[in-house]
């Protein structure tokens, strides 16, 4: 049986990622109804988080929102179907979102974004991590 499943999957076999698995599944097990998430790419460079998101068709002054919110990134974003008679379409419409944790020492007001050919940049300065937790000692008494 093990056989016949290295024969079927070669060494150097990759299997797709879990959400990729159930792109095209009629109902998205990941997200609430009518929404999509994004695919993003993140790195870190030089003290600077970056994010880039896959927002192709949307408008960046009208469909895209963009909030920090206690050390969470998050991206919003909503691409309205034009009305006309289609063969077929794989293209998804309605609302996409997508919520990252920003690394730590990330300020809210440093965030910035800009877009362009359908990617949403988003970057972040690193600053100085917050100190770590301090133990406090017990005394006796009052």
């Amino acid at each position: 049986m093990a056989g016949d499943l290295l024969r079927r999957f070669p060494f150097g076999y990759r299997w797709p990622s879990l959400p990729d698995l159930f792109e095209d599944f009629p109902v998205d097990l990941r997200m609430p109804v009518g929404e999509h998430m994004i695919r993003i790419e993140e790195s870190e460079a030089d003290d600077v988080y970056q994010l880039k998101a896959e927002l192709p068709g949307v408008d960046p002054d009208k469909d895209i929102t963009i909030s920090v919110d206690d050390g969470v990134l998050t991206v919003q974003a909503q691409r309205s179907e034009e009305k006309k008679d289609k063969q077929r379409s794989e293209f998804r419409y309605g609302s996409f979102t997508r919520s990252v944790r920003l690394p730590a020492g990330v300020r809210d007001e440093d965030v910035t974004a800009a877009y362009d050919r359908g990617v949403l940049t988003v970057r972040a300065p690193i600053g100085e991590a917050k100190k770590p937790a301090r133990t406090i000692e017990i005394t006796e008494g009052d």
